[in-house]
């Protein structure tokens, strides 16, 4: 039995200072500026810049070969926009603005296809196979990845209503930022 434990051990102490060595040798060094970049996204990868998810659209981003649009990600809205300009060093662009929005599915029309909840990135939408669907609205980041997919058109972006629990001041200085 102690033989067995300590073949074990002595392989499991093999295999760990092999994969310690492994991690330094093949250490790749990543741009820092990609990284400030991905820290400005919401991190939703939603897909809806045209990128398969914040970290590829912040390297686009870095990449001065490619002259990727600073103002591709709806759910940052505005505010991701301007940090990625401050991050970069350019100007910050005109962004249509809309406020805060939720995904609203009307169950009368949904058919219970799953292809809204299969697109969600962030589990946002519930329901079963066949069933009316919802979503749930606190976790909903506006990023329309569900709209498209549906088939029978019943998804739509509303606007957040403005209640006791979501109303906030505006922040000094800053007056088009109302969350």
């Amino acid at each position: 039995m102690i033989e067995a434990i300590m073949s074990m051990s002595g392989m499991a102490l093999v295999a760990g200072l092999g994969l310690g060595y492994a991690a330094i040798k093949f250490h790749v060094e990543e741009n820092p500026l990609v990284k400030n970049l991905e820290s400005a996204l919401p991190s939703t990868n939603c897909g809806n810049c045209g990128f398969p998810g914040c970290h590829a659209y912040a390297e686009a981003l870095a990449d001065d070969d490619q002259q990727v649009p600073i103002a591709l990600c709806s759910p940052g809205g505005t505010h991701a926009m301007e940090a990625i300009a401050a991050i970069l060093g350019v100007e910050a662009v005109a962004m249509e603005e809309h406020g805060p929005r939720t995904a609203y599915i009307h169950e009368e029309k949904c058919i219970g296809c799953t292809a809204c909840i299969k697109a969600c990135p962030v589990d946002a939408i519930v329901g079963a196979n066949k069933q009316s669907h919802t979503v749930i609205t606190d976790i909903c980041t506006d990023c329309e990845a569900c709209v498209e997919p549906c088939p029978v058109d019943c998804i739509e972006m509303v606007p957040l209503p403005t209640t006791i629990n979501s109303w906030q001041w505006l922040k000094p200085g800053d007056p088009s930022t109302i969350h």
